[in-house]
């Protein structure tokens, strides 16, 4: 990874593969040589915000760059009045956010993942309004939430491909659906994911598919690789961080997001087994 750079694209997901492959680099050590660099890539805390798009730092001993931006959904979203701070959002579903097309030529290594944010619950409390064809949507088969993220993983994917020629040092991932593991109830109606047994369920993963449907049929025949790690991460229920988090809430556990170290080191390590 000498004078290269690995970005990172997606969901809070991402952003723990990211901080999973940050810790594995540094030791899980603070690293005073380590340069923030977010300014090159516009990942500055925006006037009134909390905290920046995404995170970039670069390690001068190699001259390699590791960076993470946020897109929950990786489409294309804008402001439809940006000087009302209460807008609702156009979420262009045959559109690539941004960032990717603007930034592209400076990557070296790509993955990118979504699917967690695709209900109507975050539809609504994100302001997102869909469009197509750069207007708001009027097809009823995309007003189905799987469907609309179905159009948006292709498109994505589609998109990408078409881009590989002009950047032929580029490899690009798909990374699969990382699974959830709440067991009797849902994150807000009391579920759980007690169990502290590595592999209590098994230890094999016998499917000869993935078990993201949509990431594999989107890469099929195209330069996007799929880094597929639904099915053994599956297997690890007892990985989550659970009733752990340092703001947890009483009585609601975290069976979505992992524990680090855990999980998202393997991913991690597949990916630069497939480099």
């Amino acid at each position: 990874m000498k004078h290269k750079t690995i970005a990172m694209v997606g969901d809070s997901l991402g952003r723990q593969q990211f901080q999973s492959l940050m810790c594995m680099v540094t030791g899980g050590e603070e690293r005073p040589d380590v340069e923030d660099v977010g300014w090159e890539y516009g990942l500055v805390v925006p006037p009134g915000g909390k905290r920046p798009d995404g995170w970039a730092y670069r390690f001068p001993a190699t001259n390699t760059t590791i960076l993470y931006y946020w897109s929950a959904s990786l489409c294309a979203v804008e402001p439809l009045n940006a000087s009302d701070p209460n807008t609702e959002y156009a979420m262009h579903l045959d559109r690539p956010a941004q960032f990717l097309s603007r930034y592209l030529d400076r990557f070296d290594v790509l993955v990118l993942n979504t699917g967690h944010h695709w209900n109507r619950g975050k539809l609504r409390a994100n302001r997102w309004i869909m469009y197509v064809d750069g207007k708001p949507n009027t097809r009823k088969n995309l007003a189905d939430m799987g469907s609309a993220k179905n159009l948006t993983v292709h498109s994505v994917v589609k998109w990408l491909d078409l881009q590989l020629p002009h950047h032929p040092r580029l490899k690009a991932f798909f990374r699969t659906l990382s699974p959830r593991h709440f067991f009797n109830g849902d994150w807000n109606t009391g579920g759980s994911c007690d169990n502290t047994i590595p592999l209590a369920g098994g230890n094999r993963v016998v499917e000869e598919r993935s078990g993201d449907v949509v990431a594999e049929s989107a890469v099929k025949g195209t330069r996007v690789k799929l880094l597929d790690i639904t099915g053994l991460s599956s297997l690890r229920d007892e990985g989550h961080i659970s009733r752990y988090s340092i703001k947890a809430t009483e009585g609601v556990q975290d069976c979505l997001h992992w524990c680090l170290p855990g999980i998202p080191d393997t991913w991690n390590e597949i990916l630069f087994a497939q480099l």
